[in-house]
């Protein structure tokens, strides 16, 4: 508490240098590994068991996503917007200042493409080249008039998935095997997006909430999202298929992904929801409280011609 004893807290475990979320590696290992033995599986099929070589289809694999990544390279260089000094130079800072932030020794190239509404970015690569694609409206979020900082979030958040190896040849090529796992691939991608969240948080803590409230909310109502209560959310709802839809999300479902961003002190919750409500105390600590009510629960009397909560009908 606030006083003339009162020090400041180091910072929590995650408010520092970007760390990898601990399921990340462990899951990558078990994937690939499982990869490696289905490919022994199909070759020894063919070759001593006599079935047919159309099984051996699946190992033009490496040369499928070789050429795929290739193309949709080419597409970004014929197609998008480039970012550079002179074009969108508040982007292009925010990809450099995160760049050398991470220690990286090569600014990756940065794209704006038409969204169509869509709210979205994504990083990848080809041969040694790695680039960042920001959908146009994502990219509006970053206006005067709403939220630089969550524009500089994601930016950050697309580098970090670069910096942490994640759009690497050799990585994509096994992720691409995973991802065929069912709920393998997903908690693989998932604990990924939490280390790539990380990298956001390191580069820019103050743009988390404005984020969270754009992929929440879009990008005109993003100031109108209250973050503690949604981050509150991912305590109140539980259950069976909150669990399950979280499982074979790619991402982690947006409360949860809230409240890790706001308590730095662990690990984003990977399988089970988080169990604990806490309020942020500086420097990425946090300190429990008592459980707020659900923002459903009014109290009696508080909804008009004495209706009660809707969950009664």
């Amino acid at each position: 508490m606030p006083g003339p004893g009162s020090v400041w807290r180091p910072p929590a475990l995650y408010a520092g240098p970007p760390r990898r979320h601990p399921w990340e590696i462990p899951v990558l290992i078990v994937g690939v590994l499982m990869a490696m033995a289905a490919y022994v599986a199909v070759i020894l099929l063919v070759a001593v068991a006599g079935v047919s070589d159309w099984l051996l289809v699946p190992l033009a694999l490496p040369l499928l996503v070789f050429v795929g990544r290739g193309l949709n390279y080419a597409n970004m260089r014929v197609n998008a917007i480039a970012l550079t000094p002179t074009q969108f130079p508040e982007g292009y800072r925010m990809l450099v200042e995160s760049a050398a932030r991470n220690g990286m020794e090569y600014v990756p190239d940065g794209y704006v493409i038409n969204g169509n509404g869509a709210i979205n970015a994504f990083a990848s690569g080809h041969g040694f080249r790695r680039y960042v694609v920001i959908y146009s409206d994502l990219f509006e979020v970053g206006g005067r008039a709403r939220s630089p900082e969550a524009l500089e979030f994601v930016i950050a958040h697309e580098v970090g998935h670069i910096a942490a190896g994640h759009v690497s040849y050799w990585r994509q090529l096994a992720s691409t095997v995973i991802m065929g796992v069912p709920l393998l691939g997903s908690l693989l991608s998932r604990a990924q997006e939490y280390t790539a969240d990380n990298y956001g948080y390191y580069s820019r803590p103050d743009g988390a909430h404005a984020a969270i409230g754009t992929l929440a909310g879009g990008k005109y109502l993003l100031s109108a999202v209250d973050f503690d209560q949604f981050a509150d959310r991912a305590t109140h709802e539980k259950g069976f298929f909150v669990t399950a839809a979280n499982a074979l999300s790619s991402h982690p479902v947006l409360t949860w992904r809230a409240a890790a961003l706001r308590d730095r002190t662990r690990a984003g919750s990977i399988l089970l929801r988080p169990r604990n409500f806490v309020r942020g105390a500086g420097s990425g600590n946090v300190i429990p409280v008592v459980a707020p009510p659900a923002p459903t629960d009014l109290p009696p009397g508080s909804l008009p011609n004495k209706l009660e909560q809707t969950r009664l009908y």
